[in-house]
């Protein structure tokens, strides 16, 4: 078995390819950047460059393809199209031309857009924004490709915000607010916001890699899905910043202030950390049904509020550590 990785440079790719070499399976990396972890196994090439990447793919049994544009603020917004659907175009036209019948494809729960509470996998598909639409239209790709032979299986995965050591994204960001006691809490609080550990999205993507007849669509949601009081309490009560949610701003005042910045970024040509569809993100509920999972046998290595801990550590709580050994 080989395995390549197709944007194994990034964040959840490189969880994936430690835990690959530690389980001592074959795989090499596909990505426009070098690894910092695996330089030697990169091969460089972008999944917009048909040429290149037909060159890299050789030798692959599998492809798990991580790659994609995924910010809310990428620029030209032709990114989303060109890198998340023209590249899953690229992507099984080598399979076919290559003869590799196993993919494994990292979705994401956007596809659904602002979805009903614990929506599953035939969930209507709504999404609010081009980096879910996109998805969305690669899905379709994939479909296409493994309907057009029996030998083919496909696995798409569904990860709702994926954190952890090192990841600077929105749970980080969020953190990050908390622990510099510059976070203003918006709305009631009652929203659930599902997560998902990269440990534990590594190891589901190890299950896939390992039985290709795991066919079908999952989505990935650590378990139990806290509310953002429980969320936020928690984080704060770990870094000792006392009880509750601290200064509370009712959710009309953040959408406002959402729109504010907005325009002061189009006006200024800068960008902020705060929008208006960042703060609907924030109020929104985002609790995602996993319950298919289950029925593969899998069982996550770590738990949330172990994972949750060993993040709020390594980025926080360790920090005079990391300075005097830099």
């Amino acid at each position: 078995m080989n395995i390549a990785v197709v944007g194994g440079s990034g964040f959840i790719g490189t969880r994936l390819a430690e835990n690959l070499k530690s389980d001592g399976v074959e795989f090499f990396i596909v990505d426009k950047i070098r690894s910092n972890v695996f330089p030697e196994k990169t091969l460089i090439s972008d999944v917009r460059n048909l040429e290149t990447l037909k060159t890299c793919l050789q030798g692959a049994d599998t492809i798990v393809n991580l790659a994609a544009e995924h910010r809310d603020d990428v620029s030209p917004v032709s990114l989303y199209q060109d890198v998340n659907v023209k590249g899953a175009v690229n992507i099984c036209k080598i399979a076919e031309y290559l003869e590799i019948n196993h993919i494994i494809f990292t979705s994401s729960v956007a596809v659904y857009g602002f979805a009903p509470p614990y929506t599953d996998e035939e969930g209507e598909l709504n999404p609010f924004n081009e980096y879910g639409r996109t998805k969305m239209e690669a899905e379709k790709v994939y479909r296409s490709w493994a309907e057009n032979h029996p030998e083919r299986h496909l696995a798409i995965i569904r990860p709702t915000v994926v954190f952890g050591e090192g990841n600077r994204g929105n749970v980080y960001n969020l953190f990050r607010q908390i622990a510099g006691r510059k976070f203003l809490f918006v709305g009631s609080g009652k929203n659930h916001k599902a997560m998902a550990y990269v440990g534990n999205v590594a190891a589901f993507l190890i299950q896939t890699i390992n039985s290709a007849e795991l066919e079908g669509t999952w989505n990935y949601v650590d378990t139990p899905i806290p509310d953002m009081n429980e969320l936020v309490s928690s984080v704060r009560m770990k870094l000792g910043l006392g009880k509750g949610t601290g200064i509370r701003i009712p959710a009309i005042v953040g959408i406002l202030g959402g729109i504010v910045f907005d325009v002061t970024a189009k006006l200024s040509r800068k960008k902020f950390s705060i929008s208006r569809i960042r703060i609907r993100k924030f109020l929104s509920d985002s609790s995602f049904s996993a319950d298919r999972i289950k029925e593969t046998g899998f069982t996550p290595p770590f738990n949330l509020q172990e994972s949750l801990d060993k993040v709020l550590k390594y980025e926080f709580m360790n920090r005079d550590e990391k300075n005097a050994e830099e």
